[in-house]
C-alpha cells in the first residue's frame, strides 16, 4: 500500500536526517524511480521535504530537523497521506499564493498550534488558536484541515484555504489530535462540503475557439465544453459557487468568452466592465516607432 510505503520513507527520513534515493530503494525493495516518486509526493503532501543538490545529493527535511513527528504513531502518519487529494496536482495558478505554507507545514510536521489569521470569503478577517493536522490539496487548491478546539471530535474540525491564511504565529502548545476520528474520512466529508459549494451556481457561455487552455486551467474539472458554433466560437457551461463570482473569473478573457445566461452573470460582469472602464479610462493608442 502506498500510504504505508511514504510512512516508512518518512520515519527513515527522520532516523537518518538525509537520504538518496538509492538507500530508500534498497531499505523497502523498491525501484528508484518509485522511491523518487514517493519522495516527491511527501513534498506535495505537505511535508517539508527538499532534494539537496551538490556531492552527495539525496533529500532531507528543511532544517535537517530530525522531529519525532509531535508523537504521531504510524496509523496517524498515515492519515497525514491518505487526506491528500490528487498528489502530484499543482497549485492553481489562480489561487493567488501561499506565503504561509512552509510555515503551516513546519506545524503539522512538530505537532504546534497556532495562531491563525485568516480572510474569510464573507465578512472581517478573523484570528484564532487551531490544531493543525494536515495539508490536502483538490482541484490544484491548498487546504489546511485543522482543529479549532470547539470539540474533541470532528464536529471541531474544518479546513482552511491556503490562499486565503494571513498569518501563522506557532504557540508553542502541542496539538490535541481527536480520539477516534477518522481523519481521511472527515476530509473526504468536508471536501464534499467544499465540492457543493463549488457546484451551486452554473454560467453558460460561448469562447472563441482556441481558449480551451485558459478555461482548464481557470476550472479544471468544473467545465464542460461543447460543440462548435458559428463564426470560429464553441459553447461551454462553468460551475462555480455564484453567477458572480463565475463572472468575475470568466471577465479575465476579456473578448474571447461571452456569457449567455443567467442574467445575472451578464450584469455583473457588465458592471465590472463600468467601473474598470471608470477607473482607468479608454486604452491609449499604442506609440508609433
Amino acid at each position: 500500500m502506498r500510504a504505508d510505503r511514504l510512512v516508512a520513507t518518512l520515519l527513515l527520513l527522520q532516523s537518518r536526517g538525509r537520504v538518496t534515493a538509492t538507500e530508500v530503494a534498497a531499505e523497502l525493495a523498491v525501484s528508484e524511480r518509485t522511491a523518487r516518486r514517493d519522495l516527491e509526493a511527501l513534498a506535495t503532501a505537505g511535508i517539508p521535504v527538499y532534494p539537496q543538490r551538490g556531492r552527495g545529493g539525496g533529500w532531507a527535511l528543511v532544517g535537517g530537523a530530525r522531529t519525532d513527528q509531535g508523537g504521531l504513531t504510524v496509523g496517524e502518519l498515515r492519515e497525514l497521506f491518505l487526506i491528500t487529494d490528487g498528489p502530484g496536482v499543482p497549485p492553481s495558478p489562480h489561487e493567488g499564493g501561499t506565503p504561509h505554507l512552509r510555515a503551516l507545514e513546519r506545524a503539522v510536521v512538530d505537532g504546534t498550534q497556532v495562531r491563525l489569521g485568516y480572510e474569510r470569503p464573507e465578512g472581517p478577517p478573523e484570528e484564532r488558536i487551531v490544531h493543525p493536522l494536515g495539508l490536502a490539496t483538490k482541484a490544484g487548491v491548498r487546504y489546511l484541515v485543522a482543529g479549532t478546539g470547539a470539540d474533541r471530535g470532528a464536529g471541531g474540525l474544518r479546513i482552511f484555504r491556503l490562499g486565503r491564511v494571513t498569518s501563522v504565529e506557532p504557540t508553542g502548545a502541542p496539538v490535541v489530535r481527536p480520539e477516534g476520528v477518522d481523519l481521511a474520512a472527515v476530509w473526504r466529508s468536508l471536501a464534499s462540503t467544499v465540492e457543493e459549494r463549488m457546484r451551486a451556481a452554473t454560467v453558460r457561455a460561448r469562447a472563441e475557439r482556441g481558449a480551451e487552455a485558459a478555461l482548464r486551467a481557470l476550472f479544471a474539472g468544473r467545465l464542460r465544453l461543447g460543440g462548435p458554433l458559428a463564426h470560429g466560437w464553441m459553447a461551454f457551461e462553468v460551475d462555480g459557487p455564484s453567477p458572480q463570482a463565475l463572472a468575475a473569473q470568466l471577465a479575465g478573457l476579456g473578448s474571447r468568452i461571452e456569457i449567455l445566461a443567467p442574467r445575472e452573470a451578464r450584469e455583473h460582469l457588465a458592471r465590472l466592465a463600468a467601473e474598470l472602464a471608470a477607473l482607468y479610462g479608454p486604452p491609449t493608442a499604442p506609440r508609433a516607432r
